[in-house]
């Protein structure tokens, strides 16, 4: 295992920030597979499975069983981990501009695809290294002046050079699912399967430019783009919702880790045999993603639980008015299952109170919560 640090400075006079990487196996190896942890820095499960991943793959390293390139970045997210306001970490959105520290990543596609015309030919591979350089450049060429925009800036760096990346998260409360594009749906579908997904949400542009679209989306516009030359998917990346925020469990952690593990074997990162388990949910698009709503303010109670088949019609939470007594029920427009709710039981009139995995479009614009 080798360790780097990256430090940047604090929005604070004299305040630093550090962000560590650990690689694993030869760097010029192929695939090369980044991991990172905590981007949202609220966010433990993501951390601590993270952690664990990196002493398992320590050990395949030690074994002599990689055979690619690995780098973890367990903690992504030091600027996030010291906003603690009134004894609470705020963790998701940046307490200096409001802004989400998983949007407003670079779109490189431009500036790559400028310098790439006239370039390409025939050779894939050929082409694939000259996106590679390419999209470093644009990513060098991009203005980073305040510190998340630095973090964001290293993040993306350390990230746009893999074959494959996972980005760990988690929701309030939730079942296991994963975020990921069309084109990346057949390699992570063994992934959603040895973590046991509920919901599996696809999507070209979820919108907000977040991470796991900001290293792997110019692939698919480039290919787009320079549809005469083979452009191969260069980067297939998603997001790894790891259940809820209350799920920091180091034996949870461990078979989280574990069935990443199983994913990098498969994939031939790791050296070993397994067999991929029957998948738990169908792949759904994200914009048959439910957000249901609520119409009223008051204390919310769930009718059905997480992980439950709802079909359209059905209630799924009752909402108490404090002034009144009075009861509303909230009930699924569409049919699937309720994969994901909030940790909290207050509701304002138009918050969140749970996903629910449709099979049908219905939504357009941005995709993702706030």
């Amino acid at each position: 295992m080798r360790e780097t640090r990256f430090t940047f400075a604090g929005r604070g006079p004299g305040t630093t920030h550090e962000v560590r990487t650990l690689a694993f196996g030869d760097p010029d190896a192929r695939p090369h597979v980044h991991v990172q942890g905590g981007l949202h820095a609220d966010e433990g499960p993501g951390m601590l499975a993270a952690w664990l991943l990196a002493g398992m793959l320590a050990e395949a390293e030690a074994q002599g069983r990689l055979r690619g390139h690995l780098t973890v970045i367990p903690a992504a997210n030091p600027l996030g981990l010291g906003q603690i306001l009134h004894g609470d970490l705020s963790g998701r959105f940046d307490l200096h501009d409001g802004r989400n520290f998983n949007r407003d990543y670079p779109d490189l596609t431009d500036f790559a695809a400028a310098r790439l015309a006239g370039r390409l030919g025939p050779d894939a591979q050929a082409n694939s290294a000259a996106v590679r350089v390419e999209l470093a450049a644009a990513l060098a060429a991009c203005p980073a002046l305040d510190p998340a925009d630095r973090l964001r800036h290293h993040l993306m760096g350390q990230a746009l050079g893999a074959d494959l990346v996972l980005d760990l998260h988690c929701d309030g409360e939730a079942e296991m699912h994963l975020y990921t594009q069309p084109a990346a749906a057949d390699i992570f579908a063994p992934l959603a399967a040895f973590l046991g997904c509920r919901a599996v949400l696809l999507a070209e542009v979820s919108g907000g430019r977040p991470f796991d679209e900001a290293v792997s989306a110019p692939w698919a516009l480039l290919g787009a783009r320079f549809a005469d030359w083979p452009i191969p998917l260069g980067c297939a990346s998603c997001t790894v919702e790891l259940r809820g925020r209350s799920d920091v469990c180091r034996a949870m952690a461990a078979r989280d880790a574990r069935a990443i593990v199983d994913f990098l074997i498969h994939a031939g990162v790791i050296a070993g045999r397994v067999d991929v388990p029957a998948a738990r949910c169908a792949m759904t698009p994200l914009a048959g993603s439910e957000a249901l709503v609520a119409p009223v303010a008051g204390l919310v109670s769930y009718v059905a639980q997480l992980g439950e088949t709802v079909q359209a019609g059905t209630p799924v939470a009752e909402i108490t008015d404090l002034a009144t007594g009075h009861v509303t029920q909230v009930a699924a427009s569409t049919s699937g299952v309720f994969y994901a709710r909030p940790a909290t039981r207050i509701a304002e009139i138009g918050k969140r109170l749970g996903k629910i995995a449709g099979a049908t479009p219905f939504r357009s614009g941005s995709l993702l919560s706030p």
